[in-house]
């Protein structure tokens, strides 16, 4: 399963209804750190996606959800689990590092 494309329109039912856990990546097209990890988040989508749901969400395009969760630099991985924030991990990293980070 590919990740999804999270907006305004989609995020309360794709994220804070879900009913697996859901790693949410905070991205924009210009941060380049943001392109080096998108293949990572990808893999972790494809080898989890039994378990969790993966989620991008541009903050140039939706930037009150990045507001109310406090996204102050790109990328930002939040961990939601029964619609509540569980983990938050910002910055680049490997996939070893990032899901030792986040709890998977």
């Amino acid at each position: 399963m590919a990740e999804i494309t999270l907006t305004s329109a989609n995020f309360e039912e794709e994220v804070l209804k879900s009913d697996k856990p859901v790693l949410v990546d905070f991205w924009a097209t210009w941060c380049g750190p943001c392109k080096m990890v998108g293949p990572i988040v990808s893999q972790i989508a494809e080898e989890k996606a039994d378990t969790l749901k993966v989620g991008k969400l541009n903050v140039d395009d939706e930037m009150e959800i990045a507001r109310r969760y406090g996204i102050m630099a790109i990328p930002t991985m939040i961990l939601f689990k029964d619609g509540e924030e569980a983990a938050k991990f910002t910055g680049f990293a490997d996939k070893a590092t990032i899901l030792s980070k986040l709890g998977l």
